[in-house]
């Protein structure tokens, strides 16, 4: 383990939790922007971040290479609610591990968090497009509850279709909604 990916490692996750906290923030959701990944800076996580580092991805793809599994990210998806990896059960029905409808407040968090790592790992050559094409590069082989796939990829589309500030506002909306007992979503509906 070098000072360089010590230093790039530290620097990575600061500025991605810093962006991740600005735009909860925008969100409405000020709780989950303040302690949004504190994990990453415990020692399971910690260390094997420093050691695969790379700068261009996460530490994480690098260990499953080189391990066949992440330590690390087992770790962080079962401490971290704004991962959909997070909200699997067993089924009384299947008596399978299936996908559960994640909370929206976790929801928002997990959209923030996705536009926070493009930006953080793309730098300058991010577009609001970016993280919707990630999403959907991904989308056949993801394991995640219908409807929140459904929320999310919404909302990736009008941060595509429509921008940041358009889509921050429509969240902070959906928040104050929620506090109100309304938990329908204006616009959204449900597909199959």
């Amino acid at each position: 383990m070098s000072f360089s990916n010590l230093k790039g490692h530290f620097l990575t996750v600061t500025r991605h939790r810093r962006k991740v906290r600005q735009h909860c923030f925008k969100c409405g959701i000020y709780w989950r922007g303040l302690v949004h990944d504190l994990s990453k800076f415990s020692p399971t996580e910690f260390i094997p971040g420093v050691r695969y580092y790379q700068g261009t991805r996460s530490p994480n793809e690098r260990e499953r290479e080189v391990g066949g599994y992440s330590k690390a990210w087992m770790h962080h998806k079962g401490r971290n609610r704004h991962h959909f990896e997070y909200w699997t059960d067993y089924s009384t029905v299947t008596k399978k591990l299936e996908p559960v409808k994640m909370p929206d407040v976790f929801l928002f968090e997990m959209f923030c968090d996705r536009v926070s790592a493009s930006k953080t790992y793309m730098k300058d050559k991010y577009v609001d497009t970016a993280p919707l094409e990630y999403f959907l590069k991904a989308k056949p082989r993801r394991i995640i509850e219908h409807e929140t796939a459904e929320k999310l990829e919404f909302l990736l589309r009008m941060l595509a279709e429509k921008g940041e500030d358009v889509t921050f506002a429509y969240i902070r909306e959906q928040v104050k909604r929620s506090k109100k007992g309304q938990h329908d979503w204006m616009g959204f509906e449900l597909n199959g």
